[in-house]
């Protein structure tokens, strides 16, 4: 269809505007929304593999975080490339081979027998997944204008509370229940079972998505109009468009130091929950799964409201900031726990809500002036340098654990480092730059 074809942008919160994004939304969300429950589930299940796994194969601490940790490195290293990719060759296909290619890897995950076959696998995982969450990002920008993404980012990444929510219990289930059939441990039934939606949402994703508005064949030609109008008018005022301006971009890597603190956070959580739990006396899988599910629950809840707000508010910054100092808290009162599960719970609630809620808020900021090719390699570097942390928040973590005896000495460094990133984005991100 000729761009002379196109209708006028409808203003954007008009009746008629919000019954098309909601629209596209229903269309493309679910499908998005079930791969990042799977992607963050593939992630880190490890950290509950841990609480059969170490005194099976004889692991340390140490080995344990590393092998958790080295994921990243793979993920660093190819996710600038991926998500290029993906912008050239479209999300349907690209996604698809992320998605089974990464299912297969973390399968096989569930025969190793040594540290290096373990760091092996954690490694060759995480270049298979690399370009995922990025990708999902970018193409959340292909349909959604800034004002309406923060709520599409919130409702994408309420798949990493729901992993937990569903996450925990079915895990600890699968540890308990399969143990000993065909002659497998339940720690490796629980990587071969929960790879295998991974692979089948490879393929539902390569036939169900559209790479872009003028392929949707399910919005008339008005609609996709509108939809072209809008996004492109957007795309116009973009300060960064090309590849070169993201790498010499001051903002850009400011970004990349925020995200760096507030994922030391989330991987804290992730690979070390179960351990936390597991300290103060609950020695069951499933029953430190069910303790899981109450700070994910609140977690969800609160990310959803928080990402409506701040879109009906167009404030960006202190709906980061806020959640951010919250988990701050809450991982200092997890090392008053001690015995006590209610007062480790407290915190790990405290924690995950603040977390999972200042994640999709983030991203508001860098979307706000990355457009073009720019925001394909952008995002992806802003992701992969944060996600660095993935490998050095349970390295570090598990060192010290061997090192002390005890997780307070990491959790400390983790709330160092989301104080900082709180403090990066008070004094150095300009509000007129994300706040609209």
């Amino acid at each position: 269809m000729s761009q002379a074809n196109y209708a006028s942008p409808r203003f954007p919160d008009d009746i008629g505007g919000a019954a098309l994004y909601a629209k596209v939304a229903w269309r493309i969300m679910p499908i998005l929304f079930i791969g990042y429950i799977v992607a963050y589930l593939d992630r880190v299940n490890v950290g509950f593999a841990k609480l059969q796994m170490m005194a099976d194969l004889h692991f340390s601490d140490a080995v344990y975080g590393l092998g958790s940790g080295i994921f990243f490195v793979g993920y660093f290293l190819f996710e600038v490339p991926s998500n290029i990719i993906l912008h050239k060759v479209g999300a349907r296909r690209w996604i698809c081979r992320v998605l089974v290619v990464w299912g297969f890897v973390s399968a096989l995950t569930a025969f190793v027998h040594t540290p290096w076959q373990f760091y092996g696998a954690r490694a060759i995982l995480g270049i298979a997944e690399a370009g995922f969450f990025p990708g999902m990002v970018l193409y959340l920008t292909y349909w959604f204008p800034s004002q309406r993404r923060a709520r599409m980012m919130a409702l994408l990444m309420a798949g990493n509370p729901v992993s937990g929510i569903i996450g925990g219990p079915l895990s600890g289930f699968i540890m308990e229940r399969f143990a000993g059939g065909y002659g497998l441990a339940g720690w490796q039934w629980l990587f071969i079972t929960e790879a295998a939606p991974a692979i089948v949402l490879g393929f539902l994703i390569l036939f169900y998505l559209n790479d872009r508005v003028a392929d949707a064949h399910w919005l008339s030609d008005s609609e996709k109009a509108e939809l072209s109008a809008e996004i492109g008018a957007e795309a116009g005022s973009k300060t960064h468009n090309t590849i070169g301006s993201v790498f010499v971009s001051a903002r850009v890597w400011l970004m990349c130091a925020i995200l760096f603190g507030i994922i030391m956070g989330s991987y804290a959580i992730g690979f070390w929950q179960p351990t936390i739990i597991e300290q103060t006396g609950v020695n069951d899988p499933f029953d430190i799964g069910l303790l899981t599910m109450p700070p994910y629950t609140l977690a969800l809840i609160s990310m959803i409201v928080v990402g409506r707000h701040a879109d009906s508010t167009r404030e960006r910054r202190w709906h980061v900031v806020c959640p951010v100092l919250l988990a701050a808290c809450g991982f200092i009162l997890c090392t008053q726990a001690g015995a006590s599960t209610t007062i480790a719970m407290a915190g790990l609630i405290m924690a995950v809500v603040g977390i999972v809620t200042a994640l999709p808020m983030f991203w508001s900021l860098p979307t706000s002036f990355l457009g073009g090719s720019a925001a394909a390699a952008g995002i992806a570097l802003i992701n992969c340098t944060g996600n660095l942390a993935g490998f050095v928040s349970p390295t570090v973590i598990g060192f010290l654990k061997s090192y002390t005896g005890t997780l307070n000495s990491g959790l400390f460094l983790v709330t160092a480092c989301l104080v900082g990133a709180a403090l990066l984005i008070v004094f150095l991100v300009p509000a007129k730059l994300v706040n609209h």
